[in-house]
C-alpha cells in the first residue's frame, strides 16, 4: 500500500503532539485533583484540631463551642460529630456513621492516627463526601475524637471547569499544530520532490542540474552530495567525450599517417609486379618500399611505447647517473645527424652534476628533444646543458633553430601533432609523437618541462627533474 511521505509526517507529527496532550492532561488533572483534596483534606484536620483544642481547654463550655464551631462550618458547607472510645455518637450526629470504618482503620484510629479519606463515592449513602477523623487522645489513653465531613461537590466543580480549560487548550494546540505539521511536511516534501525531479533529469542524460543545498539538516546534506556526485559525473562524461574525441583524432591521424608509406609501397609492389618499373629504377623503388615500411614500423613502435607509458605499464629503475656522460653519449649518436644539416652540438655540464633517473628512458628523452632541434635547426647550434639548481637537476637542450609560434607553444606535446608540415619530411619524429613521450616520461620521473621559443630565435626545453 502506497502511503505519501507529506502523510507519514503529517500523521507522526500530530499523533505524538496528541499523545503528548493526552498524558499531560491526565497528570495535570491528577495532579490538581489531589491538590485540591490534600488542601480540602488540610482544612478539615484544621477545624478538628481546633475544635479538640478548645475542648481541652474548656470542658465546661462545650456547648457552646459545639454550637460556635457548628455555625463556623455550616457556613463552609461543613459538619462535624464527636465520637467515644466504642464509635458511640455524642453530639451532631451527622454524616457517615463512624461504625461504617473498616477493622484496620478503626485501629489505626484507636492508635492515635488520624485518618484521612480524600474521596469517597457514597461509601456511606451520601453523595461524595471527603471525611477525615482526629483521635482525642490524652496521656496515651483513647478517649474518641471528632469526624469532620464536606461535600466534594465544590471541588468537582472546580476540577471540571479545569478539565475544560485544559481542553480548550489541548484543541487550540491541536489546531496550531495541525497547520504547523501541514505546513513542515509540505516543506520537506518539496524539498524531496525537487531532488527527485533533478535525479529524473538526471537519468534522463541532463548533468548540468543543480538543486539548492544547505547544511542545516540531513536534506540539505543530501542535496549536497547530489550536486557533489552530478559534478563528478559530468566531469566524467566530459572526460568520456573528451577521449572519446581523441579517439576519433587518433584513428584519423593514424589513417592520415599510414595512408602515404602504403600508398608508396602499394604502387611501388603493383609497379614491380606488372613490369611498368625499369630495370635500373627497380633498385630505387626496392629502397623506397623498405623505407617506407621501416617508417609504418617506427609509428607503430611509438603508438605503443606511448600508450605503454600513458597506462603506466612501464617500469622505471632509477639509479644515479652522471649527467655529463649521457650528454657526451646524445651528443656522439647524432653528431652525424646534426653534420648534414651543418648544426654543431655543444655540451656544457660538471662532471659532478648527477640525475636520480632511468638510464635508457633519460637516454630516450634527451635523443627526442635534440632530433627535434636538429630538425628545425640549419647551420646552427644545439647546447646541451646540465647544472644543479638545489635539490634538483636541470637539463636544458637549446637551439637556434625556426623556433615555434607562441601559440602553438602548448599543442606541440598533443600527439600527431605537427607545427610544420616540413616535420613530415623528416625521418625523425615524423609521426609527431615524440614530444608526447618525452613529456609522459619526465611525469613518469616525478620531474616537469617547459619550452621558451621566439620564432627566427630558436626553441629551449627545461627539463627539471627532483634528486630523491
Amino acid at each position: 500500500m502506497r502511503f505519501k511521505y507529506i502523510y507519514q509526517q503529517f500523521f507522526s507529527h500530530i499523533s505524538v503532539i496528541i499523545i503528548a496532550f493526552l498524558l499531560l492532561s491526565i497528570i495535570f488533572t491528577h495532579y490538581v485533583e489531589n491538590l485540591i483534596y490534600e488542601n480540602k483534606a488540610d482544612e478539615l484536620i484544621s477545624f478538628g484540631d481546633a475544635i479538640i483544642s478548645d475542648m481541652k481547654e474548656s470542658p465546661l463550655a462545650a456547648n457552646e463551642i459545639i454550637n460556635q464551631y457548628t455555625n463556623v462550618l455550616a457556613a463552609r458547607k461543613m459538619s462535624f460529630t464527636l465520637f467515644d472510645q466504642d464509635g458511640l455518637y455524642l453530639v451532631n450526629k451527622k454524616g457517615p456513621d463512624i461504625k461504617h470504618l473498616s477493622p484496620d482503620q478503626w485501629d489505626l484510629v484507636t492508635k492515635g492516627k488520624t485518618l484521612i479519606i480524600p474521596i469517597d463515592y457514597k461509601r456511606f449513602g451520601q453523595e461524595g463526601v471527603t471525611f477525615v477523623v482526629l483521635p482525642y487522645v490524652d496521656n496515651g489513653k483513647f478517649y474518641g475524637g471528632v469526624l469532620l465531613t464536606s461535600p466534594i461537590s465544590g471541588s468537582s466543580n472546580m476540577i471540571q471547569q479545569i478539565n475544560k480549560f485544559l481542553l480548550y487548550t489541548i484543541l487550540i494546540a491541536f489546531g496550531v499544530s495541525f497547520f504547523q505539521s501541514w505546513y513542515l511536511s509540505r516543506i520537506h516534501v518539496h524539498r524531496i520532490k525537487r531532488l527527485r525531479d533533478a535525479t529524473s533529469l538526471v537519468s534522463e542524460g541532463n548533468y548540468h542540474v543543480k538543486v539548492n543545498s544547505s547544511n542545516f539538516d540531513e536534506i540539505g546534506e543530501l542535496a549536497n552530495d547530489f550536486n557533489h556526485m552530478v559534478d563528478k559525473i559530468n566531469t566524467s562524461m566530459e572526460e568520456i567525450e573528451s577521449l572519446e574525441n581523441r579517439r576519433r583524432q587518433f584513428m584519423a591521424d593514424v589513417s592520415h599517417e599510414m595512408r602515404t608509406p602504403l600508398t608508396t609501397i602499394s604502387g611501388v609492389v603493383e609497379g614491380l609486379k606488372n613490369n611498368m618499373i625499369s630495370e635500373e629504377d627497380k633498385e630505387r623503388g626496392i629502397n623506397l618500399v623498405s623505407h617506407e615500411a621501416k617508417r609504418l614500423i617506427r609509428l607503430v613502435n611509438e603508438n605503443l611505447d606511448y600508450e605503454k607509458i600513458r597506462s603506466n605499464q612501464i617500469q622505471l629503475f632509477k639509479e644515479e647517473i652522471q649527467l655529463l656522460e649521457v650528454l657526451e653519449i646524445i651528443q656522439e649518436q647524432l653528431m652525424l645527424q646534426a653534420e648534414e644539416k651543418n648544426n654543431q652540438i655543444v655540451v656544457d655540464a660538471a662532471p659532478d652534476v648527477m640525475v636520480n633517473a632511468d638510464y635508457d628512458r633519460l637516454v630516450q628523452i634527451l635523443i627526442n628533444i635534440t632530433k627535434n632541434s636538429i630538425q628545425f635547426t640549419e647551420e646552427g647550434t644545439i647546447w646541451l646543458r646540465g647544472r644543479t639548481e638545489q635539490n634538483d637537476t636541470i637539463i636544458e637542450v637549446e637551439d637556434t633553430g625556426i623556433g615555434i609560434n607562441s601559440t602553438e607553444i602548448e599543442n606541440i606535446w598533443r600527439r600527431f601533432y605537427k607545427a610544420d608540415i616540413s616535420r613530415t619530411s623528416n625521418p625523425y619524429g615524423e609521426f609527431g609523437l615524440g614530444l608526447s613521450i618525452v613529456r609522459q616520461l619526465v611525469l613518469l620521473h616525478n620531474g616537469d618541462i617547459e619550452v621558451f621559443s621566439k620564432e627566427g630565435k630558436g626553441t629551449k626545453f627545461v627539463i627539471r627533474i627532483k634528486n630523491e
